[in-house]
């Protein structure tokens, strides 16, 4: 799965602070990778129609099975209500045995930091908690 470029759906309003979210989806295993694919695609659906997102970003490192989201969100409050919705709800726990350790970053971002930046928000995933 190639990397998909900053997708926007809605302009952020400067002066404001948004919601900012890095997920790091590890796979255990190569044969998740089909499942994870068309998974994958059903989320961006769902994205697509969900109440408070600015936008949103896919990373992808295959051949190690590593793979990141990155987006912006009006509040966490919009995050948590695309996350328990469905198909996203059932989503994670389809894929949970396939998954090694994952992560969730968030910080705020400024209205001039949107789109995000993949080198900004994975060092912050770097840095020493």
């Amino acid at each position: 799965m190639p990397a998909l470029p900053w997708k926007s759906f809605a302009k952020p309003e400067e002066g404001r602070e948004y919601a900012a979210l890095l997920t790091f989806l590890p796979l255990k295993h190569f044969r998740a990778l089909p499942q994870f694919m068309l998974l994958t695609f059903q989320t961006q659906r769902q994205l697509a129609s969900s109440k408070g997102l600015l936008g949103y970003a896919l990373d992808a490192d295959v051949s190690r099975r590593n793979f990141w989201t990155l987006s912006a969100w009006e509040d966490r409050q919009s995050i948590m209500k695309f996350a328990h919705a469905m198909p996203h709800e059932g989503i994670m726990k389809k894929l949970a045995p396939a998954m090694r350790q994952t992560q969730f970053i968030y910080w705020n971002a400024t209205a001039r930091e949107i789109p995000l930046r993949w080198d900004a928000a994975k060092a912050r995933a770097a840095a020493p908690k």
